[in-house]
């Protein structure tokens, strides 16, 4: 191992010589962003992101910043940058829809999704981009979406009767975060992919690409700096595979060896699911209805089209398998992260929880056990406590963009700038990193209101106000930035709520849900929100789980 450090040690100089000189030029150079207000300079090193990324105190920081400075803010980045922090509605149109190719992924972000889940739409820009969304589009319609209900009853009813029989003998707590990130696993897997990772049982061995999934976030999380500032140096020296392989395993970093372990189980889970997809299409119909998904699932759909695709809107291999990976970690865990905090929510209002059930129990007595996607999506109290969860506690906290070219960004609402001039609009230089504020705008009081911070389900069944019609906000879903706006936002956010509602139906008919009086739950602010108990580090949702009878 000692003869490989000092090659290691040349390569970390040789990246912070680089980081730092441009840092330094970056200090010297006026920036017309200077002229935007914000909070006190933080250090030169790391700017604001410490305190946008703290796991504990995140969340004040960014209703501190949002209250006191507006929609458009000016932050401190790493070595000197500066950095925009915007929840205006006229600039994140502009961000996010008009100009969304000038505002593009960070590379640090795209380069850190291609390494560790391939090639697949996040980790894609420009027009590989476009013509990944354009080949998975179909797979996310309402016509498909109905073909879905099914298997997400079949998968939502194992979990039922697991919790049935933990119950048995009364109120049990249960760690809503195990068994949530297993139970949107095996939905993304059969819906999605045709393939069974869990049978949702007690006893049953945890799949490996499960294990990997979970650990992925907070493993990555102790790596930002490294994920955004080294990853695109190295990876601007385009270094054989083989090389970059051989360094990561001799590399004494132990974080490195974990992510390169489960970037391994993704990647050849991925190519086994693929490869099985293929050979059934090939093998013809009776083959195919051998699978989970009966061809049916999203991975079968795209593979079958894609290989009748003509030649030049046809994804190569690792573009596919970059989808099963992507698909399956994205589904995975902003569901879990969902139905979690929905169901730690309504433990906080029992009324609402009670209120809920008997709306779907009356839905049962009228439809039957399994509604239909017409029947769930026109539930109002369902549809307007998820509505009302996603906006107050969106399960991404923060994503990020950079200029690759100037850029003019105007605002709805004039600002003061620092030196006293009325300000519509600002010069975005090339290479600024721009934070879409989504908590800022899910919360914003101009458009929600003074109870903006409240969680409050009834203001979707009253009518929204003209504040959120008019405010135009680019939301793909409800005037929320949830799930973003514009040519980048989340393609699969309807499969999501039809998972969220399927399982709340299932679960809530059945089941009541109590916080356990001697556990404080805490919600840290990271990559994916995620539950913890009383300051540990472990995601953990303890709850009490009773027979709703």
């Amino acid at each position: 191992m000692a003869s490989v450090t000092p090659l290691f040690q040349v390569a970390l100089i040789t990246a912070s010589s680089w980081v730092f000189w441009r840092g330094l030029r970056r200090w010297l150079t006026k920036n017309p962003l200077d002229n935007i207000p914000g909070p006190p300079k933080a250090s030169w090193l790391a700017g604001h992101f410490e305190q946008l990324w703290d796991v504990n105190d995140g969340w004040a920081f960014h209703k501190g910043i949002a209250n006191r400075y507006g929609g458009v803010i000016r932050l401190g980045g790493p070595l000197g940058k500066r950095t925009l922090y915007v929840s205006d509605p006229k600039a994140l149109h502009h961000m996010l829809v008009k100009d969304l190719y000038t505002f593009e992924e960070s590379p640090g972000f795209t380069i850190g999704a291609e390494v560790s889940l391939g090639k697949g739409i996040l980790a894609t820009s420009g027009e590989m981009h476009r013509r990944q969304r354009k080949m998975l589009n179909p797979v996310f319609s309402i016509a498909h979406m109905r073909e879905m209900v099914p298997i997400f009853y079949d998968v939502a009813e194992k979990l039922r009767d697991t919790f049935s029989k933990k119950t048995e003998t009364g109120p049990q707590e249960i760690d809503l975060t195990h068994w949530m990130a297993r139970m949107a696993l095996e939905l993304i897997g059969q819906s999605g992919m045709g393939y069974s990772f869990d049978s949702l049982t007690e006893d049953a061995e945890e799949h490996p690409y499960c294990k990997a999934v979970k650990m992925y976030i907070p493993i990555t999380n102790e790596m930002m700096t490294s994920r955004f500032y080294l990853l695109p140096f190295i990876h601007s020296l385009n270094l054989p595979p083989r090389f970059l392989r051989w360094l990561v395993d001799v590399v004494p970093w132990n974080n490195l060896h974990a992510i390169r372990d489960i970037v391994d189980v993704m990647h050849n889970t991925s190519v086994e699911i693929v490869e099985s997809k293929k050979r059934a299409i090939k093998e013809g119909e009776e083959s195919i209805l051998r699978q989970v998904g009966k061809g049916k699932d999203i991975m079968s759909i795209l593979i079958k089209a894609n290989m009748e695709a003509n030649e030049a809107d046809r994804l190569p291999d690792d573009e596919v398998i970059g989808q099963v990976n992507t698909l399956s970690f994205t589904a995975t865990d902003s569901t879990s992260s969902a139905v979690s905090r929905i169901l730690h929510v309504l433990c906080e209002r029992p009324d609402i929880q009670e209120k809920l059930r008997l709306e779907i129990r009356a839905a049962h007595k009228e439809h039957g056990e399994r509604l239909s996607y017409d029947v769930i999506s026109q539930l109002p109290l369902l549809d307007a406590v998820c509505r009302e969860t996603l906006r107050l506690y969106a399960p991404v906290s923060i994503v990020l963009r950079e200029t690759i070219a100037d850029a003019i960004l105007p605002f709805s609402k004039p600002i003061t700038g620092i030196d006293g001039s009325e300000m519509t609009e600002v010069l975005v230089p090339k290479g600024t990193i721009v934070f879409p504020g989504l908590m800022a705008s899910n919360r914003n009081p101009d458009t929600w209101g003074p109870t903006a911070d409240e969680w409050m389900p009834e203001r979707w069944l009253e009518g929204l106000p003209e504040s959120v019609t008019g405010a135009k906000v680019p939301g793909i879903y409800s005037h929320l930035m949830t799930f973003l706006g514009g040519g980048r936002a989340c393609i699969g956010f309807k499969f999501s709520q039809l998972e969220m509602k399927v399982v709340l139906c299932v679960l809530l008919d059945k089941f009541k849900f109590q916080e356990p009086k001697d556990k404080t739950i805490y919600w840290q602010m990271s990559a994916l929100v995620t539950p913890t108990v009383n300051g540990e580090r472990e995601p953990k949702l303890p709850l009490i789980v009773s027979r709703a009878d």
